[in-house]
């Protein structure tokens, strides 16, 4: 993944950076909202690391696949929609109802 992910959709990824750095505060991150440098410069804080140690580490937790509770989250699904305007027909919205292909609760 980029970090371009993680700071697009910076809430979803809370969890999953609450499993690889436990010392994180929630409030601390919401303070950061996705800044990259300032990230590094708090996670170099609360881990007792060097900022080059702390920056090597994230370029490694970067190099794995998105967590699947982020690509679920809502707020990337949502972006997930806008991308896939490209493939919908002029004049059809794409967040448009799509009752047409069955609801969701038919069996």
């Amino acid at each position: 993944m980029k970090w371009r992910h993680v700071q697009e959709n910076w809430p979803a990824f809370y969890e999953a950076i609450a499993d690889k750095w436990p010392e994180i505060d929630e409030a601390e991150l919401d303070e950061i909202d996705g800044d990259q440098r300032a990230f590094i410069a708090y996670l170099a804080e609360v881990t007792g690391q060097e900022t080059d140690e702390v920056r090597d580490e994230l370029r490694e937790w970067l190099a794995g696949e998105i967590p699947s509770d982020v690509v679920m989250d809502p707020i990337h699904d949502n972006h997930s929609i806008a991308l896939s305007a490209k493939y919908v027909p002029e004049g059809e919205d794409e967040y448009a109802n799509d009752d047409r292909f069955g609801g969701d609760d038919e069996d």
